[in-house]
C-alpha cells in the first residue's frame, strides 16, 4: 500500500504538469483571434516540433497570402515554384532569419512526442517589419560605400536589398528617405544600381605580351574596390578583384588584347549562400540582369594609354600614402631595399634577398608568396613612415591568383623593418578608405604614432588570417579574452553574470574560450587553399580604461575556398605595448540586431551591434 502511494505520490506532479500544459494548449487554440498554431508528433521532440513549425508556416502562408504581391515574372519557375507555391516558399525564408519569436509547448516527450508551435499574430507584423529594416541597413551601407569609391559593396548592398523587398508584403509601396526625398525603393535601388555601372569607367594603361593593366574609375576617381570578369578568348574568366583603381588580367595566346569585354559584377551569389534568408531567395526568384553591367572596352592610342597610365600610377602612390603620419625623411637606402625585394619577386628567386629579413619575417614574405600566384602590377611608389623605432614601407600592389578558385584579388603589400633595418614583418595593407577612417577621421583626437599602430595592428590582423598565424592569432589574444559570435536567435542585454553573456528571447551569443575559437580556426585553416579578409567602415574609439585601449568596430568581409559571409566584428585591443597588442574582446554578427542597444540612434555606428560599452 505504502509502495503505491509513493508512486502516485512520484506520478502526481508529472500528471499536473500535464494537465497544465495541456490547458495552456487549448488556450492558445481557442483564442484564435490572437494565436496562429502548429502540431506536430514524432518519435522524439525534435521530430515533433520540425513538424509542428512547418503546420505553424504553413498556417501563417495563408494568413498573408492576401497581403503578399508577387511579381511572377520574377519567379523560378526552373526550381519547380509556381504561383500557388511561391507564397509558402517566401514566408519560409523568414524560418531561415528573422522569425525566431515563435513559442513551443511539449505536451508529451518522446516516443509520442506531441509539440504545439505558436506565435501571436502581432508578431507576424514585426517579422516583416524586421526584415524592412534589414533592407534599409543594406542602403545605408550601399549610401556609404559609393560615398568612398567602394563600388563592389555599393553594388553588393543596393542588389541585395532588391532581393529583399521582393519578398516583402507590399514591395511597390515601401519608400526610403535619401539626398531630402522619399523614394519608392521599387524603382529606386534599379536606377542606383545602373547609375553605378553605367558612370564605371574601365581603360587600358598597358599591354606587355598576354598582360594587359587596367585603371577602373568611377566618377572620375579611382574605385576602392570593385569585382568584375573578362573574356579572355575562349571563356569568361574567374571573378578578378579592383584595389584603389587598378587591376591586371591575362589572356590566352592569340585574344584580342586590343578590345575587352567585360563583365562587372553586382549579385554577390556566392556570398549569398551564407546569407539564410538571401539563400532561399535566390532561388525561389530569378537574377535580375543589368546589361549595364556588360561592357567592352578598347585599348585607345599611345597618347591615351599614356594619359591613363598616369592616373594609374598616381593611384599606385595614393595607394600607400598615410595623412597625418611620420615620414622617413631620408629614405634612399629604405628604397633600394624594397626595390631589391620587388625585383626578386618578378624574376621569382626570392632567396636572392632572404637577408634582407629576420628569420619571422622571411618566413611571412615566404608565405605571402605562396598564398597565390604572386604578381607585383606596375612600378610600385613606395612611401615610408616612422613608428618609433620601426619603419612602415607602403606599400607594393600585387595580384594572387589561385590554381583551383574562381577569384584573383589584388593586394597593397606593406613591409615593416626593425631598428637594425631588416623586415621583420609583411602584410596586406588596408584600403584607401580603411586608412583614412583611421588617419583623418580622428586626426583630433590621436597622435601620429597611436594611428599607425592602429593601421598596423589592423593590416597584421587580417593577414594572420591569409597566413594562417596560428601562433601570432593565439599570442594577440588575452587567455581570458571575451570571444562571442551572435546568431540571431535571442536579444543580447548589456550587462555580464558570472562571467557570461546574458541573452533572451531573440539573439543567442554564444561565448567560446580562446582554446576552443583556436581550434576552430585551425580546423578552418586546413581545409581552405586561401582566406581573404577585407576591412570596411571602421570605427575606432578609445576606451575610457585601460590606458591605449581602443574598441575598433570593422563591417567585415570574410572570404576563402569553401566560405564567405560579412558582418560586423569589434575588437577591443590594449595597445599599450606596441610588441604585444592583446585582444580583450572579440565579437562578430552578421547584422545590425535592432534589440542591441536599440536606445541609440540609428545614425549610431554603434546601433544593433555589441561593442566596448557592453562590456564597461
Amino acid at each position: 500500500m505504502k509502495k503505491c502511494l509513493l508512486i502516485l505520490a512520484c506520478l502526481l506532479p508529472m500528471w499536473t504538469m500535464a494537465q497544465e500544459e495541456m490547458d495552456e494548449v487549448n488556450r492558445i487554440k481557442a483564442d484564435r483571434d490572437t494565436y496562429l498554431y502548429g502540431e506536430g508528433y514524432g518519435e522524439t521532440e525534435a521530430n515533433a516540433d520540425k513538424e509542428a513549425m512547418a503546420n505553424l508556416m504553413s498556417k501563417i502562408s495563408v494568413q498573408v497570402s492576401s497581403d503578399i504581391e508577387i511579381n511572377e515574372q520574377q519567379v523560378n519557375t526552373a526550381e519547380g515554384i509556381d504561383a500557388t507555391s511561391v507564397v509558402e516558399s517566401v514566408v519560409k525564408t523568414y524560418t531561415a532569419g528573422t522569425l525566431k519569436n515563435t513559442q513551443s509547448i511539449i505536451v508529451t516527450p518522446a516516443p509520442k512526442a506531441y509539440v504545439v508551435r505558436y506565435i501571436k499574430k502581432s508578431e507576424i507584423e514585426r517579422v516583416f517589419k524586421a526584415r524592412e529594416e534589414l533592407i534599409y541597413d543594406y542602403l545605408r551601407g550601399a549610401k556609404e560605400a559609393e560615398k568612398v569609391y567602394r563600388i563592389a559593396d555599393a553594388l553588393r548592398y543596393y542588389y541585395w536589398a532588391s532581393c529583399l523587398l521582393m519578398s516583402m508584403q507590399h514591395p511597390q509601396e515601401i519608400r526610403y528617405m535619401a539626398d531630402g526625398e522619399m523614394h519608392l525603393l521599387a524603382s529606386w535601388i534599379p536606377e542606383q544600381i545602373r547609375g553605378i555601372l553605367s558612370q564605371l569607367k574601365a581603360e587600358v594603361t598597358k599591354i606587355e605580351d598576354l598582360e594587359v593593366s587596367l585603371l577602373f574609375t568611377y566618377k572620375g576617381q579611382p574605385v576602392t574596390n570593385l569585382d568584375f570578369c573578362y573574356w579572355d578568348g575562349m571563356n569568361y574568366s574567374n571573378l578578378y578583384s579592383v584595389n584603389n583603381g587598378i587591376s591586371q588580367i591575362e589572356m590566352r595566346p592569340g585574344a584580342d588584347t586590343e578590345k575587352l569585354k567585360l563583365k562587372y559584377e553586382y549579385a554577390f551569389e556566392s556570398q549569398m549562400q551564407q546569407v539564410p534568408e538571401l539563400k532561399q531567395l535566390m532561388q525561389i526568384f530569378k537574377r535580375i540582369p543589368y546589361r549595364e553591367s556588360d561592357v567592352t572596352i578598347v585599348a585607345g592610342k599611345k597618347a591615351e594609354q599614356k594619359k591613363a597610365m598616369e592616373v594609374y600610377q598616381a593611384s599606385v602612390a595614393t595607394a600607400g600614402a598615410a595623412t597625418h603620419a611620420v615620414v622617413v625623411e631620408q629614405p634612399k637606402e629604405y628604397t633600394k631595399l624594397v626595390d631589391n625585394i620587388v625585383t626578386a619577386i618578378k624574376s621569382k628567386n626570392y632567396a636572392s634577398v632572404s637577408n634582407l629579413f629576420t628569420p619571422e619575417g622571411y618566413e611571412m614574405f615566404d608565405k605571402l608568396l605562396h598564398y597565390g600566384n604572386a604578381t607585383v602590377l606596375g612600378n610600385p611608389q613606395l612611401n615610408f613612415y616612422q613608428m618609433n623605432e620601426r619603419v612602415i614601407c607602403r606599400s607594393v600592389p600585387m595580384r594572387f591568383s589561385f590554381k583551383n578558385n574562381n577569384r584573383t584579388l589584388i593586394e597593397d603589400v606593406t613591409f615593416t623593418f626593425n631598428k637594425d633595418r631588416l623586415i621583420e614583418s609583411v602584410a596586406f595593407g588596408l584600403d584607401k578608405a580603411a586608412r583614412d577612417d583611421i588617419f583623418q577621421r580622428s586626426a583630433a583626437a590621436w597622435n601620429d604614432s597611436v594611428r599607425m599602430v592602429i593601421a598596423t595592428f589592423l593590416e597584421n590582423y587580417k593577414t594572420a588570417f591569409a597566413l594562417k598565424r596560428l601562433d601570432y592569432i593565439r599570442s594577440i589574444f588575452d587567455d581570458d579574452a571575451i570571444i562571442i559570435v551572435g546568431h540571431l536567435t535571442k536579444q543580447a542585454k548589456k550587462n555580464m553574470e558570472n562571467g557570461k553573456y546574458i541573452d533572451n528571447q531573440l539573439v543567442k551569443y554564444t561565448r567560446l574560450d580562446k582554446n576552443t575559437y583556436i581550434k576552430n580556426l585551425e580546423r578552418s585553416f586546413k581545409s581552405n587553399q586561401f582566406i581573404n579578409i577585407r576591412f570596411t567602415d571602421n570605427e575606432v574609439k578609445k576606451m575610457g580604461k585601460g590606458g591605449q585601449t581602443y574598441g575598433i568596430l570593422i563591417h567585415q568581409d570574410y572570404y576563402s575556398s569553401t566560405y564567405g559571409d560579412t558582418g560586423y566584428l569589434f575588437l577591443m585591443v590594449d595597445l599599450n605595448d606596441v610588441d604585444q597588442p592583446i585582444i580583450k574582446v572579440r565579437t562578430w554578427q552578421p547584422n545590425r540586431d535592432p534589440n542591441v542597444n536599440g536606445n541609440f540612434s540609428k545614425s549610431d555606428p554603434y546601433y544593433g551591434l555589441i561593442y566596448g560599452g557592453n562590456f564597461d
